[in-house]
Formats: structure tokens, C-alpha cells, sequence
């Protein structure tokens, strides 16, 4: 599975090379999802009135166009890694908009890189199948896009709750403030996320 799914992507970016706009649209869609979950991993209930990640996802697929012939490698997880660094250019973009100061900040740059790149690992780890054989290890750059892309067809309150609790690694208590809900409520809408979302992967009991 992961192996035609990463000969499909560098094959789709061997074509986008030869200067194929539609086929570099298609690349791009692939990730739509993925990027604007790793967006909103950065961006707590107060940010998210402000900065809309759907927009800085699309500023970060213009800059993808735009600097493609750049682009130096051919696998998935390259390609993922180069968009991570352009988003998380454009996400400190937004946040020093946001806090009233344009000057670029390379340490915020920096941070967001990093914290971006554990989103992603996270997104890897944490909710498919663990498993320690190298076929299982080959597929989890597959499975963080997959899991992004499950996770975008799910309810928004489902999917901030996940995002929370997995991605951003919150105690219950602290969902529960940032979600405005109380304690119970949140375990009680986190367990029903969770079924879902194994309904959804094909991995209910």
C-alpha cells in the first residue's frame, strides 16, 4: 500500500517537474488536509478568531506553486517537509500580524518548525495500528496524511477534541477549558470521537 502510494507521488512529482501545472494542483490537493490540521495544532480558540488556517494553507500551496522548481527532492515524506517549512513560515507571518509586529522573528520561525514537525510525528504515531515491522514503519508518513484526511470528514467538535487530547497532547482538564465544556462532557464527546474515527479507519472491533 505505502509503496504504490509513495511511486504515485514521486511519479506525480517527476510530471509536475515537466512543467504540469494541473498535475502540481493535483500534488497539492493531497495535502490540503494534513496542512490545515498541522495549522490548527498552532492555534488556540482565541487565535482561531483571528487567523483563519484554511487561508494560510492556501498562501502556503501559492508559495508551493510559485517555488516548486526549487524543490529538490521526490519522496512524500520530502514533499511534506518542504510545505511544513513553508507553513510554518506563513503561520509566524500571521501570529506577528496578530501581535502588532511585522519584523521577522527567525526564532519564532524556528519553533514553529519544530513544533509543526512533532504535530506531523504525532499524527504518525499516535492513533493507527501500532506495530514495530519495518512494512508498518514504511507506511507512517502514508498513514499521518490518511489520518489528516479521515480526521477533516469528522464533526468539528470530534475533531478538536482528537487534535487536543492526541496532537497537542492536552490533559482532559485542559480540553475541557479550552473547549468551554465541563470535565465529563469532554471524556463523554472524546470516547464518541474516538469510535468514530475507528469506524471511519476501518479499525472497530
Amino acid at each position: 500500500m505505502s509503496s504504490s502510494c509513495e511511486t504515485s507521488v514521486s511519479a506525480l512529482v517527476a510530471r509536475a517537474r515537466r512543467g504540469d501545472p494541473a498535475i502540481l494542483g493535483r500534488l497539492m490537493e493531497r495535502y490540503q488536509a494534513y496542512l490545515k490540521l498541522l495549522a490548527e495544532t498552532q492555534l488556540d480558540r482565541k487565535l482561531r478568531a483571528k487567523i483563519d488556517a484554511s487561508d494560510v494553507v492556501q498562501h502556503t500551496f501559492l508559495e508551493a506553486f510559485r517555488d516548486f522548481p526549487q524543490f529538490r527532492g521526490g519522496t512524500e515524506g520530502e514533499l511534506t517537509a518542504w510545505l511544513r517549512q513553508i507553513l510554518s513560515r506563513n503561520l509566524a507571518q500571521e501570529l506577528r500580524r496578530y501581535q502588532g509586529t511585522m519584523r521577522r522573528d527567525v526564532r519564532l520561525e524556528r519553533s514553529l518548525d519544530q513544533e509543526l514537525d512533532a504535530s506531523s510525528l504525532a499524527l504518525d504515531r499516535g492513533l493507527v495500528a501500532r506495530g514495530n515491522s519495518p512494512s508498518r514503519e514504511a507506511m507512517r508518513r502514508e498513514n499521518a496524511v490518511i489520518l489528516a484526511d479521515v480526521l477533516n470528514k469528522l464533526p468539528k467538535d470530534y475533531r478538536e477534541v482528537i487534535l487536543l487530547r492526541h496532537i497537542r497532547n492536552m490533559p482532559i482538564a485542559e480540553v475541557a477549558l479550552e473547549m468551554d465544556r465541563s470535565v465529563d462532557a469532554v471524556r463523554h464527546l472524546w470516547m464518541r470521537a474516538l469510535a468514530k474515527l475507528r469506524i471511519e479507519l476501518g479499525t472497530s472491533p
